[in-house]
């Protein structure tokens, strides 16, 4: 028994003195680790590696990108939740960082509000709303005309149940009280696919690589989600000005978070650092390039954002009876 307690005093010394020191002005004094859920090269875990990159020079300690794919990313998820609150575990979390408790409730094992602690929303990644070239609808208002008066008609496609393309089109047909049938893909490609055949109606869809797909009359884009017109699409309107303000706010986005408990000076640094790689032109470029518009926020914003992300979507599946199967 005495050995029990030494050995956890010891254990309890070794962690303050770690945060002590962290606090001190030593962190970082490793590398730091950043997990992403989803496997290398989607969008997620190309902008956690673009802005680690960035960081790794401005911080002097390598910011090293680990990916955790599976679960929906809540293998990863849970990893960093359970990890200690020194500074050197983060997530680079996106969508399904809120999503998943909402579907899966106690099964999901974390708390999006209480276990972790916001660090910055790094950037959106908005939504285009496309149907075939040769489909009927040539305005979203027509889309909508039909979806009401011909209920179940009117399908969209997804890459799978709770996905952002799935919860964008719930959203559409919860606040119009069109009834439309989801139709879920295993992955974004071949759910576009169909749209282009005219065998599924609409989808949102990520905008990048949407363009050339437009070019080549493949695609025609009814409404942009974000804030502003967007550059590739000329006189494509936004979702707010089809008549569906703040619509941009269902974008898809990622950011870095720490586990609950994590010294605030810690989590301060990190904020400066991850503003600082989001500032570098390059990643300016890079990023306008995948289609991601650029955040950059506070802590206390970011957790604004996610309070507010989580009402939104909870509302959302509860009125479209969302499941996870």
């Amino acid at each position: 028994m005495k050995k029990i307690i030494i050995t956890a005093a010891l254990t309890l010394l070794s962690l303050t003195s770690h945060a002590v020191l962290a606090q001190s002005g030593d962190y970082p004094s490793q590398p730091i680790k950043m997990l992403i859920g989803f496997a290398a090269g989607g969008p997620t875990d190309v902008i956690g590696r673009l802005l680690a990159q960035h960081m790794t020079v401005s911080m002097g300690q390598s910011v090293v990108v680990e990916n955790r794919s599976g679960a929906n990313a809540m293998i990863a998820t849970k990893e960093v939740a359970k990890a200690r609150p020194d500074g050197y575990t983060t997530l680079f979390a996106s969508l399904s960082y809120i999503v998943n408790p909402l579907l899966l409730k106690e099964k999901a094992e974390y708390d999006p509000l209480k276990d972790f602690v916001p660090i910055t929303l790094a950037a959106n990644l908005p939504l285009v709303l496309v149907t075939g070239f040769d489909s009927p609808f040539k305005t979203l208002d027509e889309l909508i005309n039909r979806a009401k008066s011909a209920p179940d008609t009117i399908s969209y496609g997804s890459s799978g149940n709770g996905g952002s393309a799935h919860l964008a089109g719930a959203m559409l047909g919860t606040i119009t009280q069109a009834k439309m049938l989801h139709v879920p893909f295993r992955g974004n490609a071949p759910a576009l696919t169909e749209v282009m055949s005219g065998r599924v109606s609409f989808m949102f869809y990520p905008s990048i690589g949407i363009a050339s797909l437009v070019a080549d009359k493949r695609l025609r884009v009814l409404a942009v989600g974000s804030a502003q017109p967007l550059a590739d699409f000329p006189g494509v309107p936004t979702m707010a000005a089809s008549g569906f303000p703040g619509f941009e706010q269902t974008a898809p986005w990622v950011g870095l978070l720490a586990p609950a408990g994590t010294p605030a000076p810690i989590i301060a640094r990190l904020n400066t650092e991850m503003l600082r790689a989001l500032n570098q032109p390059e990643v300016q470029k890079r990023l306008i390039e995948l289609g991601a518009i650029s955040v950059g926020d506070a802590p206390v914003q970011f957790k604004s954002f996610l309070v507010g992300d989580l009402d939104r979507w909870a509302k959302v599946i509860a009125a479209a009876g969302i499941t996870a199967d």
